[in-house]
C-alpha cells in the first residue's frame, strides 16, 4: 500500500490541501481553501490549507487531524487503514467515502 493512502482509502497525493503543502504552491491554497469554505459553509482560510497526509508524521489540515471521524476510529484502534479493521464491510462510518469513491475501496483492499 502507497504511505501517502488515508485511513479511509483515499490517496492524500491527489489531494489540493497535500499538493499545495508538498509544493507551497499559495495560489493552490487560496483556491481549495475558497471551494472547500463554499462547500462546508465553514471559514477555511488558506493558512489552514497544509496537509502532509493524514497517516504521516508532519502538518495535517484541521478536519484531518481532530475532526475526521475515521481517522479517529483508526487511530483508536490501531490499525494502518480501515482496511486492516474487521467491521470494514459494515462501518458506517468510512461507509459514505467507500460508496462514492470506489478507488478508496480498492486501495483499502490492496
Amino acid at each position: 500500500m502507497k504511505d501517502r493512502i488515508g485511513y479511509c482509502g483515499l490517496d492524500c497525493e491527489k489531494c489540493d490541501a497535500y499538493l499545495a503543502t508538498i509544493r507551497d504552491d499559495q495560489a493552490l491554497r487560496e483556491k481549495t481553501a475558497k471551494l472547500w469554505a463554499e462547500l462546508n459553509h465553514a471559514p477555511i482560510l488558506p493558512e489552514h490549507i497544509n496537509c502532509e497526509g493524514c497517516r504521516a508524521d508532519g502538518v495535517k489540515t484541521v478536519y484531518c487531524d481532530s475532526m475526521c471521524s475515521i481517522r479517529q476510529c483508526a487511530l483508536k484502534k490501531g490499525v494502518v487503514t480501515c482496511g486492516a479493521c474487521p467491521n470494514l464491510e459494515k462501518c458506517e462510518t468510512v461507509a459514505m467515502i467507500l460508496n462514492h469513491n470506489p478507488t478508496a475501496a480498492e486501495n483499502l483492499r490492496e
